[in-house]
This record gives structure tokens, C-alpha cells and sequence, in this order.
């Protein structure tokens, strides 16, 4: 039996993650760098390293589907798309059920509406840092703290502050009063996180919150703004195991839903693009 494989790549604005999966939608490889200047580089570096971990060459692979921020930047890629239908259909292969899909990434927040997979509508926030994994990035190098440890000791607050200015730069001042005046830290972590989940429930409550909700990006990691997040939207918040994967995952299952339609309709499937006629692209 031939096995047929199918990849993703998400190359975003702070993360590039590559996926590959199956015929039967199983995930074989998956790989998550930090996006750096050289967007063609990148995407082939972590794709032949999403290759060798599933032991496999790019010839075995029948279609590559790119989104994401850079994504025209993917030089072997047989098609794009936007990373919005990536994430709603990504996000449904961890919870089929899911009918509100909340990201919050490195530069932007987005609430997605969806249904059996499909983006029925959307809202995002990308004008500022200050409700975005960034605004995170920048508090916690300011206190000196790693940002993966900030949802941890926010737990252990008893009374969070309010932090209220919505520009990072006055939040980062409203957080150092705060501690001059003798807050404890975590009550002040755990404001921003608060601050940052508010932002994402009022931006969300547009498109009607029901469950089942579910929490992606990097930001989905910290414990702390998933805490602040059901608190603010009144309802149990779900995180995927890798929250970061969902754009990628999304991509390949599109780009094998792309081939099997095509497929059905008796085309045939172009994929030089891929190949590359110097055979130099991993270089």
C-alpha cells in the first residue's frame, strides 16, 4: 500500500510551524521555530528537518498548503491561503464541536466562528501589542522574569490588580507603580493577564460566545491567561495540547481536501513548484 503524505506550513509573524500528515489525517512530523528575517531560508530549514523526523523526502510528499503571515515566502508550496480557514479547520481536528476558536499570537489576537471545520465569520485585533503575546514578551523582560514562568505565579495570586492602559509602553509603567507600592508580583501578573483576556472577550463577545470554546497560539500556553480567559468569558476554555500546531494542521488537511476534490473532478495535481528544476532549495 502506498502511504500518501501532505504538509503545512504556518510561517507567521513570530513562530514557524510545519506539520505533515497522512491519508488518515495522523500527524507524522511537526516542527515550531521562531520566525526569523529570513522567511526562504526558514521555511526550508524546517521543512527538511519535518522531513527527516518523519523519515521522508519531499517527493513523498503530494502537497504542500502555506499560510500564514509569510507565506508567499514558501517557495516550495503548491498553494496559499489565508491563515484564518487554516485555523478553523485545524482547530476542528482537535475538537470537532468547537463553534468559538480564540488565537492570540506573537502580534495578533483573532476570535473565529466556526462549524464542522468551516470559518463562518471572524473578528482580530492587530493594532497594538498590548493584548498580544509581545505585550507579554515585554513586561516580563522588564521584571526580569521568563515569560513561560509568568502563568505559574500568577496562580498564586490572591487579589489581582486591575492594569488598565491599553498601550504597552503605559502598562509597563502601571505595572512598576504598582510593585513600588508593595503589590505582590503575582497579583500584578495576574492583572495583566486579566487585562489581556478582557481584551479577548470583548473582542470575541461580537461574535457570540458558545461553547465549545477553544484556545490557541502561544499565549494558549501560559496557564494564566487561560484561567483569566474563563473568567471572563463565563464558560470552560479547551487547549490543545500543542496550541501553537493549528494553523499548520490546518493547512495540510485543506491541502488534502484540495487534491481529493481535484482528484474527484478527474484533474490532475500539479506539484512542480515543489520540486524545484535546480534541485537546490534546501540549500
Amino acid at each position: 500500500m502506498v502511504l500518501i503524505y501532505f504538509a503545512g506550513i504556518d510561517l507567521g509573524s513570530t513562530m514557524t510551524k510545519v506539520v505533515i500528515v497522512d491519508e488518515d489525517d495522523q500527524t507524522k512530523a511537526s516542527v515550531v521555530y521562531h520566525t526569523g528575517a529570513e522567511h526562504r531560508r526558514l521555511a526550508n530549514r524546517v521543512m527538511e528537518e519535518s522531513l527527516a523526523k518523519a523519515n521522508l523526502s519531499i517527493d513523498d510528499i503530494s502537497f504542500v498548503m502555506a499560510t500564514g503571515y509569510g507565506r508567499i515566502n514558501v517557495p516550495f508550496a503548491d498553494r496559499q491561503i489565508t491563515e484564518l480557514s487554516c485555523h478553523a479547520r485545524g482547530v476542528a481536528s482537535f475538537f470537532p464541536h468547537v463553534r468559538l476558536a480564540i488565537d492570540i499570537g506573537g502580534q495578533d489576537a483573532k476570535g473565529l466562528k466556526t462549524r464542522d471545520g468551516k470559518l463562518l465569520d471572524f473578528v482580530m485585533s492587530d493594532k497594538c501589542a498590548a493584548g498580544t503575546g509581545r505585550f507579554l514578551e515585554v513586561i516580563s523582560a522588564a521584571l526580569g522574569l521568563k515569560i513561560e514562568d509568568l502563568g505559574d505565579i500568577s496562580l498564586r495570586s490572591t487579589q489581582k490588580v486591575s492594569v488598565s492602559s491599553t498601550c504597552t509602553v503605559f502598562a509597563q509603567q502601571e505595572v512598576v507603580n504598582h510593585l513600588s507600592e508593595g503589590v505582590p508580583l503575582e497579583d500584578v501578573i495576574a492583572g495583566l493577564h486579566d487585562a489581556i483576556a478582557g481584551r479577548s472577550a470583548r473582542m470575541v463577545n461580537r461574535l457570540k460566545v458558545e461553547p465549545d470554546v477553544v484556545f490557541t497560539g502561544g499565549v494558549a500556553k501560559n496557564v494564566g491567561v487561560v484561567k483569566a480567559l474563563e473568567e471572563n468569558l463565563g464558560c470552560p476554555v479547551l487547549v490543545p495540547e500543542e496550541p501553537l500546531l493549528s494553523g499548520a494542521i490546518g493547512a495540510a488537511l485543506l491541502g488534502k481536501e484540495h487534491v481529493l476534490k481535484a482528484l474527484a473532478r478527474g484533474e490532475t495535481i500539479q506539484t512542480g513548484k515543489r520540486r524545484l528544476e535546480e534541485a537546490t532549495f534546501f540549500k
